[in-house]
């Protein structure tokens, strides 16, 4: 059988994948993508960050995403606990140079990405899977592969670039994947048209809605569909009988601020689940290979990071592989690099999101304060300044501070309550 060569393989062609190929080629490096699918195909994750944009402008496609999105000014919190909404604009954070991001179809997307990859060089090759790697001791990375008509395939590359998404190429075969206990989730959604969104320059704002079981998201597209999500923990689906689509319905309605929003609207295909998803590897890299994106790490959608942090992991990937390529006695040095600085901006976002289920956490987001400049700082952190240095950092120390006070005032006041009421109840 005929072994392929390149100097670097991608696996996976969504945002990560296609980001790094296109960046690798353009450097003038031998780049093969290999894709399981055909796109267009369907993908779940429409919202994009503010500092999404200067990578689209980098990669010179920023144009051509436009034209296919929905403008998001910023974002609106939805509590039931405190019987209002609180809408937040980018425009307000820190950094004024980023007011706005995008909503878009995932498949439109992701074909935009993989067709760029194409034109700056990189050979796509769709329809194929690898289904394993392996990395002899002289270097380098062995590939092989399956077709759609089930033909077996080969590749040797120099250098490998795991971007397989939750499917986790090499976290699963390497056994480095790790079920993130601190924060389970699993999420049920889908896509209605005729939801009532918000009006005029909020049309495109994401909104998040609290509930008893979790929160919703609320993502308008510009082809008039919206996207609807329930993230919710894994013991709350283990509740579900019958069909899908049905428990779905019977989710939303136990959110009755996000029924109303749907209460003229019809969902336009079945419901899709998926199971829990928090995860994350033990490293990011190693001999001849790195993983980029979300076959490195998955925590939760509340902050619409998934599309920014694996093409931005995509960036510093490419720094790498290319800088490894041209000195590898000093390999390690590269690869120690790029998981620094990768895992800067994950542990940025980490700390929040494990806290978005918190009473004390909904209270400062419901409660809009902008005391010593902290909500401009947070405000600048959801817009994706988590990366490099920023004057943003003592403010972002501040919030958590006021946060662990709050939880604390909250939680001496539960236990406050429920020694009155053991003291209230009767003798004997």
């Amino acid at each position: 059988m005929t072994v392929e060569r390149c100097e670097v393989l991608v696996v996976g062609g969504g945002p990560a994948g296609s980001t790094i190929a296109a960046l690798l080629a353009e450097r003038g490096r031998h780049v093969v993508l290999v894709e399981k699918d055909r796109h267009p195909r369907f993908h779940i994750g429409e919202s994009l960050l503010p500092l999404n944009l200067p990578l689209f402008d980098r990669l010179g496609v920023r144009d051509a995403v436009e034209r296919m999105a929905m403008p998001k000014y910023g974002v609106e919190f939805v509590s039931p606990y405190h019987g209002k909404t609180m809408s937040y604009e980018f425009a307000n954070a820190w950094d004024k140079n980023f007011p706005y991001a995008y909503q878009v179809r995932r498949s439109e997307f992701d074909h935009l990405l993989l067709k760029n990859a194409t034109a700056k060089g990189a050979m796509v090759i769709e329809g194929v899977r690898i289904t394993a790697a392996a990395f002899p001791a002289s270097g380098g990375a062995e590939l092989t592969a399956q077709g759609e008509r089930g033909e077996e395939r080969r590749w040797r590359a120099d250098f490998l670039v795991d971007a397989t998404g939750r499917d986790t190429l090499l976290a699963n075969q390497l056994g480095l994947k790790e079920r993130n206990r601190r924060h389970e989730s699993a999420a049920i959604f889908g896509h209605f048209r005729g939801a009532r969104r918000l009006p005029g320059k909020a049309e495109g704002n994401i909104s998040i809605f609290w509930f008893d079981y979790g929160w919703f998201w609320f993502i308008p597209l510009a082809d008039g569909t919206t996207s609807i999500g329930a993230v919710c923990p894994p013991a709350y689906f283990k509740n579900r009988k019958g069909d899908l689509t049905e428990f779905f319905m019977k989710t939303i309605a136990l959110c009755p601020e996000i029924a109303d929003r749907l209460k003229q609207s019809e969902l336009i295909a079945p419901a899709i689940a998926t199971g829990n998803y928090s995860y994350r590897a033990q490293r990011m890299s190693g001999p001849s290979f790195i993983l980029v994106g979300d076959a490195f790490a998955f925590i939760d959608p509340v902050f619409s990071t998934g599309v920014y942090l694996a093409m931005t992991m995509a960036f510093l990937g490419a720094d790498a592989v290319d800088d490894c390529l041209k000195a590898p006695e000093q390999a390690q040095r590269h690869l120690n690099r790029y998981e620094r600085e990768a895992g800067r901006g994950l542990a940025a976002f980490t700390w929040y999101i494990y806290r978005i289920r918190m009473p004390a956490f909904r209270n400062l987001f419901m409660a809009s304060r902008n005391t010593f400049r902290i909500e401009e700082a947070v405000l600048s952190l959801l817009a994706g300044d988590v990366f490099g240095r920023s004057p943003i950092a003592a403010r972002l120390l501040a919030f958590k501070a006021i946060y662990y006070i709050n939880s604390l005032l909250l939680s001496l006041s539960e236990l406050t309550q429920s020694m009155r009421r053991r003291a209230a109840r009767p003798a004997g």
